[in-house]
């Protein structure tokens, strides 16, 4: 397939939602060119090699032209930013096209749209490919995110606070429906509102479409799906940065990869956004700001719920109790499949707790703490070669953890479980300083390490190590 005639185009929220949203034609970049290319999601979405690599292509993701039957849009969306409600937000920088086999393809840091206010709607080269590698990553370990289709590199510049090199990053969700959404569109009035919630319901929870009470029931669901997501994030060391609800999908990926890192030695209170003062969105606060965020979109469905204010309040409050709970569940479940327990009983939740214990007050690397107890477990290493080495509480710790677990093929169980390799922030930054200054070397190097994560590689030690230093990391989001 030279061309992608083929592949079906559709318009759904362009079309259904267009009080929330405003066409926007993208204006392009006519200098541009790609420079990370993701074949296996395209191969996914319906395209083939020969179009990836042709002309045709490059115009069309750079914005140069308009794919055929798109009609591209801003969405509209509102948002509390670190706790404040700001009611007009919306796509900024960022230009859907449309949908290709049910998934958003949207163009981000395309430009200036109606919604951007006094921003000019590009981006910088370095929070394109960051996004890109990390997204992959995500993916890579199974955890629910939007995807990155190409990384380009505009050949124009753009000023923050230097002048920086300009890129563009082709991203692919299942919908780019935010909590945000909901209270941009209540906003409006309750007929948009049941549009987008009868939307949301038919195009990411259709088995709710005949329930009773379904919009009560979706409430649930997407309460469930963010339980289960926030759980993922915390069982890899993940931090988002800014769980915005503008940043919260209601599909239940995760969205919008600003200032996220990494936690290397576990420290619940490790925050790495260089606006995040007071550690709002720190690791061991990303459960609590789930709850909340949930909370904010519980009073967007009340209109919904019930014709009766009151009692639709109460409804969606019983639900809410319902999400710590759940999340706590989910979170036990991930730790004990992390550490090859099989049960969750007491025993274990008191073994996952008394862990996570050691790692904070020894301050233990996170990610190579699960690798090094496969090690010791196969006798591969020394416990005085591990991350543990200075640890007085592990030997009690792991006497009691070999009680509860299958000794038979323990290690390749946890190795398959915990990656080997991250995007260490040290080695990402340092990669990205040397693309924005023309080298891809190192990011193409490290794209393809983290496509494999669980798979230890001979000669790439130094991808899977900690940084030698405990200094505080600091990101900054990409607008």
């Amino acid at each position: 397939m030279k061309n992608i005639k083929n592949l079906n185009i559709m318009n759904s929220y362009a079309e259904e939602l267009h009080e929330i949203s405003e066409k926007c034609p993208p204006k392009g970049f006519k200098k541009a060119e790609i420079i990370l290319k993701n074949y296996s999601l395209a191969e996914e979405l319906g395209f083939e090699k020969d179009y990836l690599d042709s002309s045709d292509c490059l115009n069309v993701f750079a914005g140069n032209k308009i794919l055929q039957d798109s009609i591209p849009i801003a969405q509209g969306y509102s948002g509390h930013q670190f706790g404040h409600f700001n009611p007009q937000l919306g796509d900024g920088r960022a230009i859907l096209l449309g949908e290709i086999n049910k998934m958003d393809i949207q163009l981000k840091g395309i430009g200036q749209t109606p919604f951007s206010r006094r921003g000019d709607g590009k981006s910088a080269l370095s929070p394109v490919l960051r996004e890109y590698v990390i997204s992959e990553f995500m993916h890579a370990i199974k955890i629910p995110t939007t995807r990155s289709l190409f990384a380009i590199k505009t050949n124009e510049d753009v000023l923050r606070e230097t002048i920086l090199p300009g890129g563009l990053l082709t991203r692919v969700a299942k919908s780019h429906i935010r909590i945000g959404t909901f209270q941009f569109a209540i906003t409006k009035n309750s007929q948009i509102l049941k549009t987008l919630a009868d939307y949301s319901i038919d195009r990411h929870y259709r088995d709710l479409k005949e329930t009773d009470n379904k919009y009560l029931n979706f409430f649930a669901a997407v309460s469930d799906k963010q339980a289960s997501l926030i759980s993922k994030w915390m069982s890899c060391g993940f931090i988002h940065g800014v769980m915005n609800t503008d940043n919260m999908a209601i599909s239940g990926e995760t969205i919008d990869y600003g200032p996220c890192a990494f936690m290397n030695h576990y420290d619940p209170k490790t925050v790495f956004s260089s606006i995040d003062h007071n550690g709002r969105y720190s690791y061991q606060n990303q459960p609590a700001i789930l709850n909340w965020n949930l909370a904010k979109f519980a009073e967007t469905l009340i209109p919904l719920v019930d014709e009766d204010e009151e009692i639709s309040i109460k409804k969606l409050s019983e639900v809410l109790q319902h999400a710590m709970p759940l999340y706590q569940e989910y979170f036990y479940k991930e730790f004990a499949e992390k550490l090859g327990l099989q049960t969750i009983d007491n025993k274990n939740i008191k073994l996952i707790k008394s862990y996570i214990k050691i790692l904070h007050s020894d301050s233990i690397d996170f990610t190579l703490s699960f690798r090094d107890l496969a090690k010791i477990v196969d006798e591969s290493i020394a416990l005085e070669d591990s991350v543990f080495s200075k640890s007085r509480g592990f030997s009690t710790w792991y006497k009691s953890w070999k009680k509860e677990i299958n000794v038979s093929n323990i290690s390749k169980k946890l190795n398959l479980r915990n990656p080997c390799y991250i995007p260490r922030n040290h080695l990402i930054e340092d990669a990205l300083t040397n693309a924005i200054n023309g080298d891809m070397k190192d990011i193409n190097l490290i794209t393809e390490i983290l496509k494999e994560p669980f798979t230890e590689k001979k000669g790439f030690e130094k991808y899977s190590l900690a940084p030698s230093s405990n200094e505080p990391f600091i990101t900054y989001c990409g607008t």
